[in-house]
């Protein structure tokens, strides 16, 4: 018998060559016997010498398994030079079920999520190392140093060769970070290197004591220093400096103990001194030491070096731009603070172009690059020397586009700035990369641009990969009307809308292209319908091509939209006593402009409006007639932003200048000349009879990062409607309804021919018959919550000032109301935009309010919104 230990004897007596006749495999119970064999290595047929190695070489191939607790192999038979071999094995015990003790409930979940401890599972001492480790780890993250864990195994009577598993997990206390004390920091403020360590910090202390101290040393500079202002001689940057040098407060920061995170910040220090010019700075030592069971302290010893400065910056191997080009580019002046982040931003590094490297690949340069070399040290001057290789202009061979599975090649093809022929440009590879995103039918975290270069023949092939996401959008939303008024018939009221952004017309009598809509061509297909019983009903549909023949970006939108309005009798909501009926068309078309840049569009358009009320007395000017409003449309517009997800812009500008012009009836026609429009007596279905105005419209956004994924926006949006004849008055059509929510008043907006202008804060503010002029200004701060294709979520602070006006003389772009608040906003890629915001008006006595009934300010001026499909202007 040969076993695990070799300490089995074995007959040598019989020893000698042997033919193996056959393998048993005994005490598998779970495990495959042909398998197990096969990994002995011994199989029938085989010659085998006994003693030998191939019996004790083939135990370790078992055991090197894992999956034993003991291993040996006998020779059953052996006769006619043939040997029965019989491989004996006990199979580890299997994992019936485990437990975690000494854990909150919530962190019990986590770590199973973590674990991979499966029931069937054989347990081994590897299994039992990582189990330990990983429950270790997950509490050292969370500042639980001192935490020990132990892994515990017990036999289940329930089932054969099966243990219990019992993990029991003492945390210990959180130790936390109770001091870093910087040591060799003469030039720097110790308090501003703390600040560079982005990830570990000390605990929160308020130390009275130090801020008493920080007034009276203020005071003693005639200064008096409150928590928000500081009032005197000395400067707010000398009271800034001082608050740096002394005062550290990192209020929203955990102060656990990271050893990753630790080691990042101990580089970004190192970072930071080289971004002040000390170029030979360096951490010289640092420790870790418990001041007690809850309590760590950091040293950090630094040595600054010398402060360095640029003196000369030479150019060498280039010929396309001459020295004073690429100076003007790199733009770093004799005597500048020595800073190497910086000059490789201004080389290859800068993600919004300006630098050499785009200067060059803008033109076709696409195998440039530069090397920069420090030349010469004297004292504490450095001249640099960038070695630049220009290499050949790259011409564009192929641009191949992959992963549209739905969207036809040609919608995206159209949209791209890189084209075969072409000379290679950055700039162009990523504005091609910007309008694919904007086309809102990828997803953007997987969008891929490889330029794939062959220098051998001076051109590049470039790659498109792109992942379709779903882009199509359900509107639907309900509500409860309350009690029956003449103009509501009470109950409920929706609106059920259709947006299929990715439409295709030409598609539309193809059996096989319904998928389950024709889709593919880029074109915007919108279906609305919107509902209050027999008091209101509208539909709508528009249609956006927009790329009109299919050659240039040449757009044609058309919209349709059907109201019908009625008046019930106050006595009988069931009797209707008036009706009014709107019918508009739409069409425009539209162009982009390559003056002043190509993110110019402009569109003309001509809508018509028909308007019929037969004694409908809730209509504010008159209560039977008809009225037509004919315009003609002129929309220039500006649109650089970038979406980081859906509707979530993190720069750009987006601007609009529109003008909507009638004919001045009034004073072209004679049956309108001869009208006496000053005679009270004049019905107002005459007065209005063809609508006249001129009216404009201006609309401004801009977004930039200030900080990480944190996003500032600030807009302003204005209206003005004129007249064209005095004594003809304002359109009673086409005024602005300013203030509430922007989706309560939508109804009033639509069949009275307004613009709704929402603002946050206050309910609605004009009076019934609207305003001709608004101005509304606005800031956000927007944080990004969730960046995910399949809901992007992100919360913000408002601030917003705005006003309306009842005419050009009572004009005063000064006086405004002002709110602020926050909001939060949630994008589903079927449902559209969802959202709420929370205002509080500040001036409701501007527009005569008084504060609603309440004991704190939020109940008194608070106004709450909410937001579906769109965001309101």
């Amino acid at each position: 018998m040969f076993s695990q230990d070799e300490k089995q004897p074995f007959d040598y007596s019989k020893g000698g060559e042997y033919e193996i006749a056959d393998v048993k495999v005994e005490g598998a119970k779970f495990l495959d016997a042909h398998i197990l064999t096969t990994l002995s290595g011994l199989a029938k047929g085989d010659k085998i010498k006994i003693p030998g190695e191939q019996i004790p070489k083939a135990i370790k191939a078992l055991w090197r398994q894992k999956l034993f607790t003991n291993i040996s192999i006998d020779a059953s038979k052996i006769e006619s030079g043939k040997i029965y071999l019989v491989i004996h094995v006990e199979e580890r015990p299997r994992i019936s079920r485990y437990s975690i003790r000494g854990v909150k409930s919530s962190d019990g979940d986590e770590l199973k999520k973590k674990l991979d401890l499966r029931a069937g599972s054989i347990f081994t001492d590897n299994m039992r190392a990582i189990t330990i480790n990983t429950v270790k780890n997950y509490y050292i993250d969370k500042g639980f140093l001192d935490v020990h864990v132990d892994v515990n195994e017990f036999k289940d009577s329930l089932l054969v060769n099966s243990v219990l598993i019992r993990i029991s997990v003492d945390k210990g206390s959180k130790v936390k970070i109770d001091h870093i004390n910087i040591y060799g920091s003469h030039e720097v403020p110790e308090a501003k290197l703390k600040r560079q360590m982005k990830e570990t910090h000390e605990k929160i202390k308020f130390d009275l004591d130090g801020l008493f101290q920080f007034k009276k040393n203020f005071a003693r500079d005639s200064i008096t220093v409150k928590w928000y202002q500081i009032i005197g001689n000395l400067s707010v940057m000398r009271a800034k400096d001082y608050a740096e040098r002394h005062i550290n407060l990192n209020v929203f920061k955990t102060s656990k103990f990271k050893k990753d995170d630790y080691e990042e910040d101990k580089r970004k220090i190192v970072d930071f001194y080289n971004s002040q010019g000390f170029r030979d700075a360096h951490i010289v030592i640092d420790s870790v030491t418990m001041a007690d069971p809850k309590n760590m302290n950091i040293d950090i010893y630094v040595n600054e070096g010398k402060k360095y400065y640029f003196r000369n910056i030479f150019f060498n191997g280039n010929t396309k731009y001459a020295d004073s080009v690429l100076a003007k580019i790199v733009n770093i002046k004799r005597g500048e603070v020595y800073n190497q982040k910086i000059l490789d931003e201004r080389i290859f590094m800068n993600p919004n172009g300006g630098d050499l490297s785009s200067l060059y690949m803008d033109d076709g340069y696409l195998f440039f690059s530069v090397t920069p070399l420090e030349v010469t040290v004297v004292g504490d001057s450095i001249d640099i020397e960038l070695r630049i290789n220009e290499g050949a202009q790259a011409t564009i061979n192929e641009v191949r586009i992959l992963g549209n599975t739905k969207t036809n090649e040609k919608v995206i093809r159209r949209e791209l700035r890189t084209l075969p022929g072409n000379k290679f440009s950055r700039t162009d590879l990523i504005r091609s990369q910007r309008e694919i995103i904007n086309l809102g039918y990828f997803d953007p975290a997987q969008l891929d641009v490889v330029p794939i270069p062959n220098p051998e023949k001076g051109t590049v092939d470039i790659e498109y990969r792109v992942v379709e996401k779903p882009s199509d959008q359900l509107e639907l939303s309900a509500g409860y009307g309350g009690a029956a008024t003449s103009t509501n018939s009470g109950g409920l009221f929706g609106t059920l809308g259709v947006n299929f952004t990715n439409f295709s017309l030409k598609n539309i009598i193809d059996k096989k292209a319904w998928t389950p809509l024709p889709s593919g061509d880029g074109q915007r297909l919108g279906i609305r319908a919107n509902s209050n019983g027999r008091a209101f009903q509208s539909y709508s549909v528009s249609f956006t091509e927009p790329w009109l023949g299919g050659k240039k970006p040449q757009s044609l939108s058309i919209a349709f939209n059907r109201l019908r309005a009625n008046s019930l009798n106050p006595y009988d909501y069931t009797k209707i006593i008036g009706k009014y009926f709107s019918t508009s068309l739409y069409v425009g078309l539209g162009t982009r402009l390559k003056w002043p840049d190509d993110f110019f569009t402009a569109e003309i358009g001509l809508e018509f409006q028909h308007y019929i009320l037969d004694n409908y007395s809730t209509f504010f000017v008159f209560s039977n007639g008809r009225s037509t409003n004919l315009n003609l449309q002129l929309t220039v517009s500006r649109d650089s932003r970038e979406l980081a997800a859906p509707t979530f812009y993190n720069r750009g500008i987006y601007f609009m200048v529109q003008g909507k012009f009638t004919l001045p009836y009034s004073l072209m026609f004679n049956s309108r000349k001869d009208l006496n429009y000053e005679d009270p007596a004049l019905p107002a279905a005459e007065r209005y009879k063809f609508v006249e105005f001129h009216k404009w419209k201006l609309a401004f956004e801009w977004y930039t990062p200030i900080w990480k994924n944190l996003v500032f926006k600030a807009s302003a949006n204005m209206a003005f409607l004129g007249v064209y004849n005095k004594r003809v008055g304002y359109s009673p059509f086409e005024r602005i309804e300013f203030g509430g929510d922007g989706l309560s008043n939508q109804n009033a907006g639509t069949q009275l021919g307004r613009d709704i202008v929402s603002f946050r804060g206050y309910p609605v503010v004009t009076p019934q018959g609207g305003a001709p002029i608004y101005n509304k200004f606005s800031m956000e701060l927007r944080y990004p919550i969730s960046l995910n294709q399949s809901a992007t979520i992100y919360a913000l602070l408002f601030a917003d000032a705005g006003n309306y006006w009842t005419g050009i003389r009572e004009y005063k772009p000064y006086d405004l109301a002002k709110s602020f608040g926050a909001g939060v906003r949630v994008f589903l890629p079927m449902f559209g935009l969802l959202g709420f915001d929370y205002g509080l008006g500040l001036d409701r006595d501007k527009f005569g309010l008084s504060p609603k009934a309440g004991n704190n300010i939020f109940a008194k001026y608070g106004e709450f919104r909410i937001i579906l499909g769109r965001e309101p202007d």
